[in-house]
């Protein structure tokens, strides 16, 4: 049963896109409760995740003047060579909150200095050290308790605290008290606690029952805080069982829990219950919601993006379309009751989780004021729905895909494909697509690909040993990640996505050749346990050997750039190359005499909209620099230098009359894992 029926000339056309937007402007848009003030009061600026803010002080005529203003050191809060700060600061009532380090040590920084004001770290357990998401914080949470500021933060260990936003101090009152050494007696909530799992308060969940931690902020709603979760990564399990990531919800005030939503449907009266054949809900895990979740406050719905189900590449044990995997959801804040959903690829095994937070924005579609809620996902399809009602904005098809020949897998006959927008990187890799810098290069990638069989982005994984005439099955599309997150103008309802072209294939193998004791972990210094008792007939195995010819890409250009999608229409308005080509290309035999002019390259782009303009990093390709563009036609404006590439966690902010850009920028050198903070000259208020 498929449970959720329910639902070129690029330039062209620029001068006509300009004027009709210009016309049309704020039409019905209004940003969503964040950015009022100067603030930045969200991991992605407002409620609705958006990474918009109206702040116009820094503009097109300054942009090329802005200087640092101060760094903030975040290596000095871990010990690994290797670290690189993973949270996106928020501005709230004059402070700067962030989180630092693999203990995800809670901050409130001067926001013209720099200069630290408290700090909060929480006592060792091993639940902290087994984390394989420490360093993954993305953010805080905030609300508002008889008035006062209460900054909400969810730690590896998967501990909710609650703090006092001006002294750093426990909320009095708020939870109960964690029978451990160096807690507080208020101010926590132990969230294994609320699961229904038997756990031990220092070590946490037996791994055989599994494991779960956090890698984003909760979110506060309506005087509600609402709680995700993340796992094991799932190209990492190799045993099917696991712990579902049900969503929890707490009272703001006194830390009392007031509702949890299975992820995972337990009994028949569920909601996609029958999407789990063979009874796998019962052991069946993961599902988690690690990305970070946005909301509607004036309507009080919390929407959820999730992850796959246990096991990435292989789900024979899992019959079924295993709801609620890889979808959103939308919730009641007040009851957790499911409104609507979405699952946006049936029976997940691609490791296509959603990666980015849920955005929303009230747009007009034909004629019709529309509340839109955008899911933009790793395979470059952008999924839009009315965020009230979960229909869909313009049709979804459901559309055939290839079978699997691994033995014991099931995949869905369909998958769902939007109409509209269209994807941001060709479906697949059409003859149009191949690379043509000479026509040697592109007649040895055609005779490359005729010893694969290429498609689009639900190619199934083939196994090791498999005894198909091609060497691979390949898999083509082109998306974003948490990394490189969407970003939006709620004054004109234009989306811009990062992308870049790929294509790659997957092997998979017997479970035995591959389970241990321990997997390693991502964040601590020792191994991490390995969850459940089962293990799976097929793990993920290597990958399909699939390289361009004379190791160049198999695409032509461009390699990374910028998509502007009107999301009044579902059509794209422009893109622009994002970086430069790599060292290796510009040197590369083939190419010398070639014109690399605009090819794009490198890291894809970290992006927000900050008045007219659209702001970007550039990419590891080239030089450390920040890009401005105007935000409805492309045009780059402003280039500025960095202290290092820029990486995820860009805001803005107006402090004292000064406005502020503040750009996580990458390790290496005396600025790893730092917070740049960029302004113009000047001591007097602008």
């Amino acid at each position: 049963m498929r449970a959720n029926k329910q639902h070129q000339g690029r330039f062209g056309r620029l001068l006509w896109t300009t004027l009709a937007l210009a016309l049309v402007v704020t039409a019905v848009a209004a940003q969503e409760p964040g950015t009022e003030d100067g603030e930045w009061r969200y991991q992605s600026a407002d409620a609705g995740g958006t990474r918009f803010s109206p702040v116009d002080q820094i503009n097109a005529s300054n942009f090329n003047d802005l200087e640092v203003a101060w760094v903030f050191r975040g290596d000095n809060f871990s010990p690994h060579e290797n670290y690189t700060f993973k949270s996106t600061p928020s501005y709230i009532d004059g402070v700067l909150y962030t989180t630092a380090g693999y203990r995800r040590t809670i901050l409130a920084v001067d926001p013209a200095t720099g200069e630290q004001l408290w700090s909060y770290r929480e006592p060792h357990t091993v639940r902290w050290e087994q984390s394989m998401r420490a360093a993954y914080g993305k953010g805080v949470g905030h609300g508002y308790v008889d008035g006062r500021l209460v900054i909400y933060v969810i730690t590896p260990a998967f501990f909710l605290h609650a703090l006092d936003g001006k002294t750093g101090e426990h909320l009095e009152g708020f939870g109960s008290s964690v029978p451990l050494e160096g807690f507080p007696e208020t101010g926590v909530v132990d969230l294994l606690a609320d699961l229904g799992h038997d756990y031990d308060p220092f070590t946490g969940l037996d791994p055989k029952t599994g494991y779960i931690t956090s890698s984003s902020p909760p979110i506060v709603v309506n005087g509600t805080v609402v709680v995700g979760n993340s796992h094991e990564q799932g190209y990492s399990q190799s045993r099917v069982e696991n712990v579902p990531g049900d969503i929890l919800a707490y009272d703001a005030v006194t830390g009392q829990h007031k509702w949890k939503f299975n992820i995972i449907p337990q009994t028949e009266s569920e909601f996609g219950f029958d999407t789990w054949e063979n009874d796998a809900w019962q052991w069946t895990g993961d599902v988690s919601s690690w990305a970070p979740l946005a909301a509607d406050m004036e309507r009080g719905i919390v929407y959820i993006p999730t992850n796959a189900p246990t096991i990435d590449y292989y789900g024979g044990f899992r019959p079924g379309d295993n709801l609620f995997g890889t979808s959103i959801v939308a919730l009641d804040v007040e009851t957790g009751n499911r409104l609507w959903h979405f699952q946006t690829v049936h029976h997940p095994i691609w490791n296509y989780d959603l990666p980015n937070v849920p955005i929303l924005l009230d747009v007009t579609v034909d004629g019709e004021e529309v509340p839109m809620v955008v899911q933009t996902t790793k395979q470059g399809m952008t999924f839009a729905f009315n965020r009230v009602t979960g229909e869909p904005v313009w049709p979804i098809e459901e559309r055939a895909v290839p079978a699997s020949v691994v033995p014991g897998e099931q995949l869905s006959k369909t998958q769902p494909f939007p109409t509209k927008p269209a994807p941001l990187e060709a479906l697949g890799l059409p003859l149009e697509n191949v690379i043509d810098f000479t026509p040697e290069l592109r007649a040895e990638a055609v005779e490359i690909m005729s010893n694969f069989r290429i498609g689009g982005p639900y190619m199934p994984p083939l196994p090791e040993g498999h005894s198909e005439s091609v060497q691979g099955w390949i898999g083509c599309s082109g998306g974003l990640n948490i990394t490189n997150p969407a970003t939006a103008d709620p004054t004109t309802g234009i989306l811009y996505q990062p992308s870049a072209p790929g294509c790659s294939g997957r092997l998979v193998q017997p479970g035995i050749n591959t389970d241990g004791d321990t997997h390693a972990c991502t964040s601590s210094e020792g191994d991490c346990w390995t969850t459940g008792t089962t293990i799976s007939d097929w793990v993920q195995g290597g990958g399909v050997g699939w390289a361009g010819p004379q190791g160049l890409p198999m695409h032509k250009p461009p390699y990374n750039r910028v998509t502007a999608i009107d999301m009044n229409t579902g059509e794209h308005l422009w893109w622009v190359p994002i970086g430069e080509a790599s060292e290796r290309m510009k040197r590369h035999p083939a190419l010398q005499g070639v014109d690399l002019t605009g090819v794009g390259g490198g890291a894809r782009a970290v992006s927000m909209v900050a008045g007219s303009l659209l702001v970007s990093t550039r990419g590891s390709n080239g030089p450390a620099v920040l890009d401005a563009r105007d935000k409805l036609t492309g045009e780059l404006v402003g280039t500025t230098n960095l202290p290092a590439p820029g990486q995820y966690g860009m805001m803005t902010y107006m402090h004292e009359g000064h406005q502020y850009i503040v750009v996580q920028v990458a390790r290496g050198g005396s600025f790893q894992g730092s917070l740049a903070a960029l302004r113009l000259p000047g001591g007097e208020e602008h």
